[in-house]
């Protein structure tokens, strides 16, 4: 959750780290604070609240001038959001500062062990305990800075994310990493450290990949990596195909609304090059052979959140598609109910962040069991990728607000893709029926564009229910996933009351709430050989008759549902397993304007953070 930024090299460090510092607010915060390496101290400035708090801060007590700095946007886990509180933690002496994500479980422990030597803390967090470990080890033998981290870190228990600077060392900031996120940037003669590469991507796009239990130390002339051990570790670089306009709002209000509007293109990149000029499905991160895709014979989907909801829709295609029974799990739930995987389970991890701690545990377990895994990820280089056995990036670009709306769309793309992947591999498909639906997929840009094009009616629908603080989303088959997000969205970020569900289990219960006047959301789906559209209308047929007011999603041409719709929002025409891609998107510029309407925050809701990487 929490954003870190590291810098060394010629530029005003202060600069640097606050700009990243800010490029990271996407990832939620309730304090923030900078230290700088200062005349063979450290010199820090802390505040509770937002950035704008520190700026007031370093602006009536200013820094003095530094090229090596830290900074840090804390999310609260151990003590309560306040200045004591925030980071960075500085030791008792002025030298150490540390900045840290993630939980050390031991820290107890290593507190009671360090008051008894005579170290005084003056937070509640666990974090300070690292402060003045690595304290200890440099007034000990430790030659330098990297070997005290390296050794601390053996000591602590826990996910974590660490960057420490010395006071006394001007050329040098460490970061460790177990189970958190962390990036370097390399740039010439500066180099960088992040918890996300939006942080230095205004000054380098070169990037390096840190593996678990590293510990990496920049300086102006280089990035050094050795694991936990002290042995050398090998280097991975990687090239950020974005820049830094990407991740600016481009005259939005919202970085919400700039990404919904980025969404043809963001389908589109998914799609790109994953077909061969003969028309067979290609990709190129796929790691895992068709002999090992032929032996799988059972998928499980594991993710959080919206990413949770992609995998239900795929649930639906990838059985459809290539017959193999698939299951969808809450990846927070998954390692703890004993589930039944092995060496036949392929386990498909859906994470935008590629640091979902929840995620990265469940596939570790998976793992553990002997299944293979593939990750459906958005972050080039990120945790869950790197420990995956295949990959399938999505290519949406940086996604800034917290609530996921290009990240949904294509994580569809991208489970999609894998389903007829699958059915090529194990050959329950046909080329040419895989070439049709691969056609479809590609009309798909088009459609949500023309969504976008007719967005002001939705916005207006959201002006006209902004005094209304129930919400209900009816949907059967793929529809009930897109109801469940639709729900959710508005819980994040109107903060209002809303409830996805399967439109099949009205009577069993949900009816009793349908109320005159309150507003249900109704997904239609296509018309087809089976009896889903008939049973939908009739659940709208019933909701009306008791006083609701309907607002029917439904496809274009298909005006059977008027004469029960208060509100109909017209859908391009699709199959309907790829529907969700083009009834998502209504239902997320409904969320946004009513949040807008109602004064909240849209790109960063209340309690609610981008990475949740602890679990």
């Amino acid at each position: 959750m929490c954003g870190i930024v590291g810098y060394v090299g010629e530029r005003s460090a202060l600069d640097v780290v606050m700009g990243g510092l800010r490029r990271l607010e996407y990832r939620g915060y309730d304090s923030t604070g900078v230290a700088l390496v200062v005349d063979g101290q450290i010199s820090a400035a802390k505040k509770v609240g937002k950035l704008a708090n520190l700026d007031k801060e370093l602006a009536e007590h200013p820094l003095p001038g530094s090229t090596t700095g830290i900074g840090h946007t804390r999310w609260a886990t151990h003590g309560p959001p306040s200045d004591r509180n925030a980071h960075p933690h500085v030791s008792n002496d002025h030298r150490v500062a540390v900045v840290h994500n993630g939980i050390i479980e031991n820290f107890a422990d290593l507190r009671a062990e360090l008051e008894a030597e005579g170290y005084e803390f003056t937070s509640d967090t666990d974090t300070e305990t690292v402060t003045h470990l690595v304290d200890r080890e440099l007034r000990a033998d430790a030659p330098d800075l990297t070997e005290a981290v390296r050794r601390v870190c053996n000591r602590l228990e826990g996910a974590f994310t660490l960057v420490i600077a010395d006071g006394a060392d001007t050329d040098r900031v460490v970061g460790a990493r177990r189970n958190s996120p962390l990036v370097a940037g390399r740039g010439d003669g500066e180099n960088f450290l992040a918890s996300d590469v939006s942080a230095f991507i205004e000054y380098t796009r070169s990037a390096v990949e840190l593996g678990q239990d590293q510990v990496v130390t920049i300086s102006r002339d280089g990035i050094d990596v050795i694991d936990f051990d002290g042995n050398p570790a090998p280097v991975t670089e990687y090239h950020v195909d974005w820049d830094a306009s990407a991740a600016e709002k481009g005259g939005y209000d919202w970085f919400m609304l700039k990404e919904i509007e980025e969404q043809p293109r963001a389908v589109a990149d998914t799609l790109l090059g994953r077909h061969d000029a003969e028309g067979r499905l290609v990709l190129d991160e796929m790691r895992l052979s068709d002999d090992e895709l032929r032996a799988i014979d059972k998928v499980v989907i594991i993710g959080c959140g919206t990413a949770s909801y992609a995998g239900m829709v795929a649930k639906y295609a990838i059985e459809h598609w290539t017959r193999i029974p698939c299951e969808v799990e809450l990846a927070s739930e998954f390692r703890y109910r004993d589930p039944i995987v092995g060496r036949s389970t392929l386990v498909v991890a859906i994470s935008q962040s590629g640091e979902t701690a929840d995620t990265l545990q469940a596939i570790r377990h998976a793992r553990q069991q002997g299944s293979k895994v593939l990750a459906i990820c958005n972050t080039n280089g990120s945790t869950i990728p790197r420990e995956s056995d295949a990959v399938i990036y999505t290519h949406a670009g940086p996604e800034i607000a917290v609530a996921s709306t290009k990240g949904f769309l294509t994580q569809l793309i991208a489970c999609y893709v894998l389903g007829l992947y699958l059915s090529q591999v194990r050959g329950t498909k046909f080329g040419d029926e895989i070439g049709s639906t691969v056609a479809e997929l590609e009309k798909l840009p088009d459609g949500v564009q023309a969504l976008l094009d007719r967005a002001d009616e939705v916005r207006a629908l959201a002006h006209e229910l902004a005094d209304h603080r129930t919400f209900l989303f009816l949907g059967r088959h793929v529809g009930y996933p897109v109801a469940l997000e639709g729900a959710l969205k508005l819980k994040e970020l109107a903060y209002l009351h809303a409830e996805g569900f399967a439109a099949g289990e009205l009577k069993h219960g949900p009816i009793a709430v349908i109320e005159p006047g309150l507003p249900v959301f109704v997904i239609v789906p296509p018309k087809g050989r089976d009896q889903l559209h008939e049973k939908v209308v009739s659940n709208i047929q019933e909701i009306r008759a008791r006083g609701a007011r309907t607002v029917v999603l439904v496809e274009d041409g298909d005006t059977s549902v008027d004469p029960y719709a208060d509100i109909v929002i017209r859908l391009p025409q699709a199959p309907t397993l790829l529907q969700p891609v083009l009834a998502a998107v209504p239902l997320q510029i409904f969320a946004a304007e009513l949040a807008s309407v109602l004064g909240h925050d849209v790109d960063q809701p209340r309690n609610l953070a981008k990475s949740v990487t602890v679990e």
